[in-house]
């Protein structure tokens, strides 16, 4: 008897991507977040990725985010390359970035 063993899958490399723009008062302000996996095969190929931003839970929260210019953003970009735990996290749906590799 002992811990049954989990297996984990190696997805590859993935890359982050943080979008930053200014808001109302000019302020930088995360505009949105979104990873996608690193292809293997060679050669050219294009991926859109879904952009999110967190969102406050609160009427208040939004309110004092919007009237202090802080607004929610992750602070380890491994919450958005993993996906762990934001399940808990409220997210609105914020656009795509298209982006282009060349695989050698």
């Amino acid at each position: 008897p002992g811990t049954p063993l989990t297996h984990t899958s190696f997805a590859g490399p993935q890359i982050v991507v943080s979008v930053y723009g200014p808001d109302f008062f000019g302020n930088d302000v995360v505009r949105g977040y979104g990873a996608v996996h690193v292809p293997f095969t060679p050669g050219r190929h294009t991926r859109t990725i879904p952009m999110f931003v967190p969102e406050s839970t609160s009427r208040l929260q939004q309110f004092t985010s919007w009237f202090t210019g802080r607004r929610p953003e992750f602070t380890d970009p491994r919450v958005v390359a993993q996906g762990e735990g934001r399940e808990v996290t409220r997210v609105r749906s914020q656009g795509f970035v298209t982006i282009s590799f060349n695989v050698v």
